[in-house]
């Protein structure tokens, strides 16, 4: 069976060196050394802002929102996963949706400022596929009208724009560690942040508002991460130049002989450093689509159909007609992707795509 990801494990002996500092320490939760080492080795990587992990990746996008929303009306793109719209309403916000740009998948920047009324308190964004937003024309939008922004950058670690890491954009940026990403903790996730007070308000709520033992800065929540996923987190680390490789190999592989006559893939932004997250192919239809889907399955290959539905049509939202989002949602399918896919399973999957859209 070929799925659409498979997660990446490293050695079990790996993993086990990291897990027996947190057996020495007899410290499994509570920021542990793990954490603190696997923050700071992030940090000094790809030279980010301060970041707290946390035990999954939909939690910081509830924090943030529960500091920035306000309550109010939060703009966002109807592509993205649940997440990214279920964290809105969770935190009692109303989500807006603006449609997306065609080509890069992310929301559309101009169509941003005419959806802005005086309920607006915020702008939650998601880079799509690891793709990444116009960021300085947010940037000047929520300027402007005085908005919080988030991003939801579940799909982006490792990802670079003009040559600085995607994390450093925004009030808050968030990442998901969910085992079937580049860069995995097993299940967590990470927020990000530039401003020193704001950050302040993420930590303490991360910790149950806590300031010291038996003080508390205000209203928390427990999204503290183990020391076991800390140390799975570390074990990942140390592989993720050849997790990287192996993945851009294979979509090369997809993007040299995949015939782009009845297909096409999202543009990645100018000025990008991509990470080689999703390979999204999208139909002309689709009917095609669920050809190509169907005699896929035949062969015990699995893609996603990533995302769908457009999030405004789901009963739940009820979110105004979304035209470009719910096309594409309706004719997009995520191809396997993931370290170890082996070229013959490669080929078979180029060959049913090829023959099938030609016919």
């Amino acid at each position: 069976m070929i799925n659409v990801t498979k997660t990446f494990l490293p050695s079990i002996e790996s993993y086990q060196s990291y897990l027996k500092r947190a057996w020495e320490k007899v410290w499994l939760t509570n920021r542990g050394e793990l954490t603190l080492e696997l923050e700071n080795k992030i940090k000094k990587k790809y030279s980010t802002s301060n970041l707290i992990i946390t035990n999954n990746g939909t939690i910081p996008l509830q924090i943030a929102i529960k500091l920035l929303g306000n309550q109010g009306e939060v703009i966002t793109t109807p592509f993205s996963y649940i997440a990214s719209t279920s964290a809105i309403l969770w935190e009692n916000c109303t989500p807006v949706f603006v449609d997306i740009h065609p080509e890069y998948l992310s929301i559309d920047e101009t169509k941003i400022e005419s959806a802005i009324t005086p309920k607006t308190t915020a702008i939650l964004a998601t880079h799509v596929f690891g793709n990444p937003c116009h960021v300085e024309a947010i940037e000047n939008i929520a300027n402007k009208h005085n908005l919080a922004i988030i991003y939801d950058a579940a799909h982006c670690f490792g990802v670079t724009y003009d040559g600085t890491s995607i994390f450093n954009f925004g009030d808050v940026s968030t990442c998901s560690f969910h085992a079937t990403k580049i860069f995995h903790t097993g299940e967590g996730g990470a927020m990000f942040c530039n401003d020193e007070n704001l950050f302040q308000k993420l930590f303490y709520s991360h910790n149950f508002g806590h300031n010291g033992p038996l003080e508390f800065h205000g209203l928390g929540i427990n999204a503290k991460i183990s020391e076991l996923q800390s140390a799975m987190g570390l074990a990942v680390f140390d592989e993720l130049e050849f997790i990287f490789s192996e993945r851009k190999k294979v979509v090369d592989f997809y993007l040299n002989n995949l015939v782009f006559t009845h297909i096409s893939t999202m543009k990645i932004r100018e000025n990008t450093q991509w990470n080689f997250s999703y390979f999204p192919v999208i139909f002309n239809s689709e009917e095609e689509l669920l050809k190509v889907q169907n005699r896929l399955n035949e062969s015990n290959i699995f893609p996603r159909r990533y995302f769908y539905p457009s999030l405004n049509s789901i009963d739940f939202v009820k979110g105004a007609a979304m035209p470009i989002s719910e096309s594409i949602a309706s004719k997009i399918l995520c191809l396997p992707l993931y370290v170890g896919l082996e070229k013959q399973d490669l080929e078979k999957i180029i060959t049913i795509i090829n023959t099938t859209v030609a016919c």
